[in-house]
């Protein structure tokens, strides 16, 4: 009965364009109340102008005595401000990547094992009603084993999305483009469905006019363990933000996942609708409304002290696979132009 009156003192660090939805979800929580954020720009207190406002967070954290903060912060800022808030005795809700490279999620790793506090990545995709559908279908087996995965993230950044935060487009602070930035939460889906992955071969190019020292368009040919392929193609540079696709072949049926339903196919080639996302107003449409299930389950952990949640180790697989698809591009040569003149006669 205790934990249930019990409200968690939540804080934010990083006011930057996701932290909306967080706020959103904090304020729609029975189980915490916003208590202060923080932000090194002081013309951001207008975004929550009834709650304290700080530029440093460990005065923040010292003042409030939380119990939970959120980061939100730019990527390469991710393990050394969790190492603080840890270090202070509170817990994180991370927002993705987990850390900027495979050894700095191994820190992370060690971090969440080491001191007891929690760490929950945000992967909120994983509680989409479509994924849960995919996956108690497939559990079951009735439609045999997984043969194929195809994913699809075509999405669009114009240059100012990489000018107007800088961060964005240096290899030093961002890590990976679109494989980390955006399409992560994809690659963690393919590899929660696929399994450990046996072998990558991958290309990362730049097809954008921008300013920017890492990728915008990554493909890849995934071989699982299991001996099932996957391919995966993700851009900045299509016309618009497409809806993601994710599909996955079995030995008798194929499932999709777009505009945020889940189909079967059947064997005459129609869809049977199994499931759609619920939507949350306020919010773009690719960040669905998962975010609340996510910091909801991370909360009740927290106070009931359970690993419910998506953890750091939960979250490596995709920081691999990320640096897997990294080392195989660097093998290729690189790609060239081909002009429309070398194929006149």
């Amino acid at each position: 009965m205790e934990n249930e009156k019990r409200t968690l003192k939540v804080g934010i660090i990083g006011l930057g364009d996701v932290s909306p939805i967080h706020i959103q979800a904090i304020e729609m929580s029975e189980h915490a109340e916003l208590t202060a954020v923080c932000d090194i720009d002081p013309t951001l207190t207008s975004m929550v102008e009834s709650t304290p406002f700080y530029r440093d967070y460990t005065e923040m954290i010292s003042k409030h005595k939380l119990d939970v903060v959120h980061n939100c912060l730019p990527h390469h800022l991710h393990y050394p401000v969790t190492k603080g808030c840890v270090e202070a005795g509170v817990h994180v809700f991370l927002e993705k990547p987990v850390s900027i490279s495979f050894e700095e999620g191994i820190l992370q790793k060690n971090l969440e094992d080491e001191s007891g506090q929690k760490i929950c990545v945000c992967f909120q995709n994983r509680y989409n009603a479509t994924f849960i559908k995919l996956q108690d279908v497939l559990s079951k087996g009735e439609t045999g084993a997984i043969t194929g995965i195809k994913a699809l993230v075509t999405w669009y950044r114009e240059d100012n999305y990489y000018q107007s935060k800088p961060w964005r487009r240096t290899k030093k602070e961002v890590g990976y483009g679109n494989i980390m930035s955006q399409s992560i939460h994809t690659l963690d889906l393919v590899q929660l469905l696929g399994g450990k992955v046996a072998a990558v071969k991958s290309t990362l190019s730049k097809l954008l006019d921008v300013d920017s020292e890492v990728e915008d368009t990554a493909s890849a040919v995934f071989t699982f363990a299991s001996g099932s392929r996957g391919y995966f193609h993700a851009t900045n540079a299509n016309v618009d933000n497409s809806s993601v696709e994710l599909q996955v072949n079995t030995d008798q049926a194929t499932y999709i996942i777009r505009d945020s339903t889940l189909y079967q196919m059947t064997s005459e080639g129609e869809q049977e609708k199994l499931a759609v996302d619920e939507k949350l107003e306020g919010v773009k449409f690719y960040f669905g409304a998962s975010h609340k299930l996510l910091i909801d389950r991370f909360y009740n952990a927290v106070l009931e002290d359970t690993d419910d949640y998506v953890s750091v180790a939960d979250a490596l697989p995709s920081i691999q696979l990320i640096e897997m698809m990294a080392a195989s591009s660097r093998t290729v040569t690189e790609p060239v132009t081909i002009s429309p003149e070398l194929f006149k006669s």
